[in-house]
């Protein structure tokens, strides 16, 4: 029985350098990364502006060059198989402004299904699935100028879907849109993902708790390198490597001392200017910081005979913004690489849908020329169809 082939990384980056000719300096924007994103991951990158996000994003989609180091999308070479990446990706950016105002919302995705190559029946079809898929059904008939900035955003997220893409770019997907239109962008993107195993997104936002939300890695980038890369849950874990609780209790008495000098207590402090008073009426607040969650129970167990009960007890957990600053505010220069950065975890599991289809592409072009592009930017261009189209958000009718 023949072995089944092997997924390729969705995203495989090697010493990549980017940089901008400029007087009186060159400007470097990519500076020797190294990145790995996994068939199938939710990825994210965190950086301020001018960190490299876009720049990598736009290597990755073909649409500018790299100066050095080497970027594959699913085994393919964003130098020498610029047309084979086109017809397996797609992307999305915040504020997008594509097509033609005067047409309408079924009308603007049907051209851009042309451009990317669909048969005329094929591409009416996948437009009106998209068109419901997104909840546009009742605008399909209204032209585009009309829509509003939530209206046309999902609609920019029916254009990205429309070759069934297997890498997702999504570059501040939710910018500038409300609450509520931010929220249906977000739930678009994970039934997306969810509807076929394998689908990849690789996701750059400025909003911390969408990325918390989203992703499964991060990637945290500052002038051109990586600083860190894990889970949210890792990511937050580097900056604080205590458990922090904040306890409401009945008055201790004297017992904060008690408290401090049990296992597993690094610190058990009263907040603020309060002051320790026995009387039992009263309330204190006390911030305990602990070795790990574990040492709670034996705190837990100690207030009992100190005289003291729990009104109320919070964990008080570090965020995304913590670390962004932690990293980005104070300096952080970590080289891409280093043994400090996260490692990455093994491989995602692999589907056999994504396997198949990926492993046919590569049997089928193996001897097609790459097509390498000369010029230092590719204005202009267009993502390919693709030649195994898998099922799309909503079911076929």
């Amino acid at each position: 029985m023949p072995s089944s082939p092997v997924t390729p990384p969705a995203i495989d980056v090697r010493e990549l350098r980017r940089v901008y000719k400029a007087k009186p300096d060159d400007v470097t924007a990519l500076d020797g990364i190294d990145l790995r994103v996994e068939s199938g991951e939710f990825f994210g990158l965190l950086g301020p502006n001018g960190a490299g996000k876009t720049t990598l994003i736009k290597i990755l989609t073909t649409l500018l060059l790299p100066t050095s180091g080497a970027a594959r999308v699913f085994g393919f070479d964003v130098v020498a198989d610029t047309k084979k990446i086109r017809r397996i990706m797609n992307m999305v950016a915040g504020g997008e402004q594509s097509g033609y105002g005067l047409l309408t919302t079924r009308e603007q995705l049907w051209m851009f299904s042309q451009f990317y190559g669909m048969p005329v029946r094929d591409g009416w079809r996948r437009v009106d699935e998209l068109i419901e898929a997104v909840g546009l059904s009742e605008q399909r008939g209204q032209k585009v100028h009309t829509l509003s900035t939530g209206e046309r955003q999902k609609m920019n997220f029916a254009r990205g879907l429309l070759n069934d893409p297997w890498v997702f770019f999504l570059d501040e997907p939710t910018l500038g849109l409300d609450v509520s239109a931010a929220r249906a962008v977000r739930e678009l993107v994970v039934a997306w993902k969810a509807a076929v195993p394998g689908r990849t997104i690789l996701l750059t936002t400025h909003y911390m708790a969408e990325a918390d939300e989203l992703c499964e890695r991060l990637a945290i980038v500052d002038r051109g390198r990586i600083l860190a890369i894990g889970s949210p849950a890792e990511l937050k874990k580097r900056v604080q490597r205590e458990s922090l609780f904040r306890l409401e209790l009945t008055s201790l008495g004297r017992g904060v001392a008690a408290l401090a000098a049990l296992p597993g207590v690094v610190s058990a402090t009263l907040a603020g200017d309060q002051a320790e008073a026995p009387d039992d009426r009263q309330t204190v607040i006390v911030n305990l910081a602990l070795s790990d969650d574990s040492a709670l129970g034996g705190v837990i167990s100690a207030l009992g005979p100190l005289g003291a009960h729990i009104v109320a007890l919070q964990k008080s957990e570090p965020t995304l913004e913590d670390v962004f600053v932690e990293l980005v505010g104070r300096g952080f220069t970590q080289e891409a690489g280093d043994a400090g950065v996260f490692p990455a975890p093994g491989a995602a599991s692999e589907a056999r849908t994504g396997r198949d289809a990926i492993a046919a592409v590569h049997a089928r072009e193996t001897a097609e020329d790459g097509a390498t592009a000369d010029e230092d930017e590719r204005a202009g261009a267009t993502v390919e169809p693709a030649r195994e189209p898998v099922e799309p958000v909503a079911p076929r009718r």
